[in-house]
């Protein structure tokens, strides 16, 4: 048995979760609202507030848990990729922490726990998906198709070639004034809308590959355009408008998501990352599901947007496997 404290410090969130193996105990967010009148992140406030938020985050999740400091078997944290400062805060925590007691730390790779969450247990009844599976991975700046054949064996089939696609939707929701995050903004307002009010231009990339710079672009030109004839078109037709930019990028999504199911032949697909908490996204691909008689996987929405549980699972099984970290292993930004 095992009991491992995980540090999630990646970009805005603040998270620290205990999992007793497979199974999760408790999972703390501490999230940062300093950066919404910025419109964005902004990485030197972040990293401030980490520093501010660590400890406390740390002290409920052991607390919440109902265990002590002592009966930790190893730490885990976010290495990368991610913001330097942000990562530096929880990275240093954990070597300290590990060093005061005595145990192993364990570096996991941020995407690969977005991935990895679907195996996150809250109790027995908890189903998971089985070898081999596709995983869309939509997390921040990152989107990919990923075909895992084991925890540690997966093979990235397609990939953006330039934005991603959480991007697209935050960049559409700043042309239109919507307030940062954007996502749940446009998916909040584009469930009163017509998803096919509004057409936008769809990039045609060989294979299964992305790219969402093209979609950008086009929505921007349309509203410059539609505004030029009526000033108050975004504010008449904004429903509309988050309707139809979201069908646009979450078609664009399970297009290529469909294709690769399709020629590997793989019945079992899931998603992950924060664009996964979308509810278009969501209900389309298990519409796509039951046609096709795949097994869908949808995490819950605690375990789609950056949190230490995640961070936890992938740990476990390297745990599992004795992959312990150097305690000289720098954070690293990019993968």
């Amino acid at each position: 048995m095992s009991i491992i404290l995980a540090i999630e410090s990646s970009c805005d969130d603040t998270s620290a979760a205990v999992l007793q193996n497979d199974r999760i105990l408790s999972n703390i967010v501490a999230s940062q609202k300093v950066h919404e009148q910025y419109g964005g992140v902004v990485p030197e406030l972040a990293s401030r507030a980490h520093q501010q938020n660590i400890i406390p985050v740390v002290d409920a999740a052991i607390k919440t848990a109902g265990i002590s400091k002592k009966d930790l078997d190893a730490i885990a944290f976010t290495r990368g990729p991610g913001l330097l400062g942000s990562l530096l805060v929880g990275v240093s925590f954990a070597k300290s922490f590990s060093q005061a007691l005595g145990i192993p730390i364990i570096d996991v790779n941020h995407l690969h726990a977005h991935v990895l969450s679907h195996f996150i247990k809250e109790n027995d009844e908890s189903v998971v998906p089985k070898f081999p599976f596709i995983c869309l991975l939509v997390s921040g700046g990152h989107t990919q198709i990923i075909l895992l054949r084991d925890y540690f064996d997966m093979e990235i089939l397609g990939s953006t070639i330039d934005d991603a696609a959480g991007e697209a939707v935050d960049k559409a929701a700043k042309i239109m004034n919507l307030g940062y995050p954007g996502g749940p903004h446009i998916d909040r307002l584009a469930k009163d809308g017509n998803p096919q009010a509004f057409k936008f231009a769809t990039p045609q990339i060989k294979d299964y590959d992305y790219s969402f710079s093209g979609i950008k672009t086009s929505f921007l030109y349309f509203l410059r355009d539609n505004l030029a004839e009526n000033p108050n078109f975004i504010e008449e037709n904004k429903n509309d408008l988050c309707a139809s930019i979201q069908h646009c990028i979450v078609s664009f999504l399970l297009k290529k998501l469909h294709k690769a199911m399709k020629d590997t032949g793989v019945k079992q697909v899931a998603i992950a990352g924060g664009v996964s908490a979308n509810s278009y996204l969501r209900s389309q691909l298990e519409e796509m599901g039951r046609k096709n008689r795949w097994d869908v996987f949808i995490p819950k929405f605690q375990f789609c947007t950056d949190n230490a549980a995640m961070v936890g699972i992938a740990a476990y099984f390297k745990y599992l496997n004795k992959d312990f970290s150097d305690i000289s292993l720098p954070p690293y930004t990019r993968m």
